[in-house]
């Protein structure tokens, strides 16, 4: 099957082709849509947080953790910019989410946007990898509109890239979201990648999340007994905001353990797992264990010092917090130790071999090129694909939509004449 040459490839660190990653996107959109912004998973699982494009990390991640399909995996998002391998990383995603659907589950955090995409790394990333040409990026980016927002784990266990929400009471509010495009500056959907928990609302003394051991955790309905530990209890104690404050992001909003609480009940939910911000020792634990975020990008920017954690969930209060430092193949270079290095100058992939050059362009008739697309497609009758000059022209029913063609000449995709059009033009089924 094509889907495991492109897998070894990925494996490997090379580039696919254009043409193959139009092809992949297209399908995986075909899953996606199909998905509530909701979708439920059982335990066991191990859940990850960001990557940001570091893709050597990734691949000690899943040294240490398992690969895929012997380990079922949920991403809380973020899988690019910052790092110097966005494609890479995203690809291999791409790739065995669909190879494995049932495996590997992938949510959607603040840097699967269009708009974050073009200040933090991965736009520049995808021209420079691509001959100057940021179709690879249009590709990929219009694919992030169809990530999913949230997902709960054995029914208790709520996990979103970021937080909650003043506009989200109820997970149902969540699953009518039109997320079928760019993340807003504001809303619901916006709020529900971007906002963090209170700082001051943190807690890592809490024996109960001791990494040495699988931790029985303190949930919402347990939360009082606190073993007589009175430095547990003391933390308990931490004055939190009762409403949701302005981040000092610029987006979202920050919470305090009474809105969470409330969200719990109001949900019958036990605890909430997420991401978005980095922790110094791979994870950070908040409110008595209420709220806890997964970080898995170790030494973030190759510059930070920082662990990296996946946690591995085996059911609701069986879990270990599975602590991992950067890919030895990273640490081997010292260039973040020698302030005279400029990271953009290092690239441990220089002398990789990519996969056929020309088939890097859509246009490429190379023969391993058809064969990968026409393989891929085989058990398709999708009438938008047709052979043309012993080729494929891939995905013409894009073309009858406009939307990539609309893309590429300039329209402003976050104007709200364009959404309403976009949104017009789509059939969703919502999941309530």
């Amino acid at each position: 099957m094509e889907l495991d040459r492109c897998l070894e490839l990925l494996y490997r660190g090379r580039l696919l082709p254009e043409v193959t990653i139009e092809a992949l996107c297209f399908k995986l959109k075909e899953m996606l849509i199909k998905e509530s912004n909701v979708i439920h998973i059982s335990t066991p699982v191990t859940v990850v947080g960001d990557m940001h494009g570091q893709f050597h990390d990734m691949l000690e991640m899943f040294r240490i953790g398992g690969k895929i399909p012997d380990t079922n995996y949920l991403f809380l998002g973020d899988y690019v910019d910052r790092g110097l391998y966005s494609v890479e990383t995203i690809m291999l995603l791409i790739t065995l989410k669909l190879r494995y659907p049932n495996r590997i589950h992938l949510l959607r955090g603040n840097h699967e946007s269009r708009q974050i995409t073009q200040s933090y790394g991965f736009y520049t990333e995808c021209l420079n990898k691509y001959g100057g040409s940021s179709r690879v990026w249009n590709l990929i980016t219009d694919l992030f509109d169809y990530l999913v927002l949230a997902c709960i784990i054995d029914d208790e266990l709520f996990c979103v890239h970021g937080g909650l929400s003043p506009n989200v009471q109820t997970i149902d509010q969540i699953r009518i979201i039109d997320r079928f495009r760019e993340i807003p500056h504001d809303g619901a959907m916006a709020d529900l990648v971007w906002s963090d928990p209170e700082e001051n609302g943190m807690n890592t003394r809490d024996s109960s999340f001791d990494n040495s051991n699988s931790g029985n955790s303190n949930s919402n309905r347990n939360r009082n007994n606190m073993n007589g530990n009175s430095d547990i209890a003391e933390d308990f104690l931490i004055e939190t905001s009762e409403h949701f404050q302005v981040s000092p992001r610029g987006a979202g909003y920050t919470f305090g353990r009474s809105v969470v609480e409330k969200f719990l009940q109001l949900n019958g939910m036990d605890r909430i797992y997420r991401a978005h911000q980095l922790c110094s020792e791979g994870y950070q634990v908040y409110f008595g264990g209420l709220v806890t975020t997964v970080w898995s990008a170790p030494n973030y920017c190759y510059r930070c010092g920082n662990k990296a954690s996946i946690l591995e969930l085996y059911s609701r209060d069986s879990f270990y917090f599975n602590v991992f430092e950067e890919a030895p193949e990273i640490r081997r270079n010292t260039f973040h130790n020698d302030s005279s290095n400029n990271i953009s100058d290092w690239n441990p992939l220089s002398d990789t071999e990519y996969y056929n050059e020309e088939m890097l362009t859509p246009q490429s008739s190379s023969i391993t090129t058809r064969k990968i697309i026409s393989d891929y497609f085989e058990e398709d009758t999708l009438s938008h694909i047709s052979r043309r000059n012993n080729g494929f022209s891939l995905l013409q029913g894009f073309s009858e939509t406009n939307e990539l063609n609309e893309t590429n000449m300039g329209v402003d995709v976050f104007s709200d004449s364009y959404q309403s059009k976009s949104a017009s033009n789509r059939r969703v089924e919502y999941f309530l």
